[in-house]
């Protein structure tokens, strides 16, 4: 594992993993989830990007600002990601990595941003997150447990708070620096489901046990893709929750493995 700087900040950096057949190597861009927030790092799924590699992946497990991190939330959260992610052009002729077949992987936020990395071609030019004129474009995304739709989230976590009568904690909220009313471009910029068709193959897993993130956000997403023309796979589980997805001696591991392979074959 080499870990690699792709700007500035002590939070910018990927760890780039191998694997020990020749290449050119696909490349599984892994991205962890934790709502965002500063106390999850890319640490917890480690497992994850060991097991992708040992598949015939190279792996750029990627960190970025968060939210409560000087420069995360908006925009640097969604910044980092895009540059994370177009860093793979310095490091391709290097490190022997086959860029027509980058896909990103990501799990509950970190599923956000996979997906949202496969749409920021269709940013309008004016936006805060255009980082490149020529993006590195994705061949695949993958979203597990994904918050794939920034403004059901928000609702999600808005109407319990209000049932409740509890003090208010959205983490898309605190992404984004307030609500859908406030900011209804960035809301619209940063959602996957806003940016649809996203124009590359797509696959959705998320567990019918997820209390994290409502498995209703995936089936809404998976309908919206699919009416928009995008090739996209839901994969639901029914005996799965959030977390089962990133423990890599699951079955659900099992069924995601075989996902990636399968992408990488047909890619």
């Amino acid at each position: 594992m080499e870990r690699i700087a792709y700007g500035t900040n002590e939070n910018q950096f990927g760890e780039l993993r191998l694997p020990e057949s020749d290449g050119p190597h696909p490349v599984a861009v892994v991205i962890h989830g934790g709502f965002w927030k500063e106390h999850f790092g890319l640490d917890i799924v480690k497992d994850v990007a060991e097991s992708l590699t040992s598949h015939g992946f190279a792996t750029w497990n990627i960190e970025y600002r968060r939210v409560g991190q000087e420069g995360g939330g908006w925009p640097g959260t969604l910044k980092d990601a895009a540059e994370a992610c177009d860093y793979l052009l310095q490091l391709s002729d290097s490190h022997s990595l086959d860029l027509n077949k980058v896909i990103t992987i990501g799990h509950s936020a970190g599923g956000h941003l996979a997906l949202w990395l496969a749409g920021r071609p269709r940013l309008p030019e004016d936006s805060e997150l255009v980082t490149s004129t020529s993006p590195l474009p994705i061949a695949a995304a993958v979203s597990l447990a994904g918050v794939n739709d920034l403004r059901s989230m928000f609702e999600v976590h808005h109407r319990r708070d209000s049932s409740l009568s509890l003090q208010p904690a959205n983490p898309t909220a605190d992404l984004l620096g307030g609500t859908p009313d406030e900011y209804p471009k960035r809301f619209k910029e940063a959602n996957p489901l806003e940016l649809l068709p996203l124009n590359v193959p797509q696959v959705i897993v998320h567990g019918s046990m997820d209390i994290n993130v409502p498995v209703g956000i995936s089936d809404h997403y998976y309908q919206m893709a699919e009416n928009s023309g995008d090739f996209i796979k839901y994969v639901e589980l029914p005996e799965d929750e959030h977390f089962t997805l990133t423990d890599t001696t699951s079955q659900a591991w099992e069924t995601i493995l075989e996902e990636m392979n399968l992408l990488k074959k047909h890619l």
